[in-house]
């Protein structure tokens, strides 16, 4: 094979996508994070994030999301080029301070769940998530 200048550029802006694009979305998250909690320090503990180990369908994956005590709790899939999935607000008369729904993964990648207690500190919680194309493991 000959590599010829267009084949080497081809290759480039292709490592480029592979590499860049994961870093991209990891730093949305982390934007994500430091504007919910305004850069305040996160704890472990206090929270509890519900999700399967291995998912078949990307497309619905089951989340349950668990914070006693909590007025907000927001859940992030870190490897999403959107990572903000959803923010739950909770108010005085709340019966508790849980949540489940259904979200979209884009591939192989953790979920992360961060709860704004009462007191104004924060906690999370992470779960990995393996992703199935096919039935055929990821």
């Amino acid at each position: 094979m000959t590599l010829t200048r267009r084949k080497v550029m081809v290759m480039g802006a292709g490592a480029f996508v592979a590499f860049g694009l994961p870093l991209r979305a990891t730093a949305a998250a982390e934007d994500a994070i430091a504007a919910f909690t305004g850069g305040a320090a996160i704890g472990e503990g206090g929270i509890t994030l519900t999700a399967p180990e291995i998912a078949e369908n990307g497309n619905t994956v089951p989340i349950e999301v668990s914070a006693p005590g909590a007025s907000q709790i927001m859940v992030l899939a870190t490897g999403n080029p959107t990572p903000g999935v959803a923010t739950f607000a909770f108010g005085a008369l709340a019966a508790s301070q849980a949540a489940s729904t259904r979200i979209r993964l884009a591939g192989t990648q953790d979920v992360v769940a961060i709860a704004k207690m009462a007191d104004g500190s924060f906690v999370q919680a992470s779960s990995n998530v393996k992703v199935t194309i096919g039935g055929c493991g990821g």
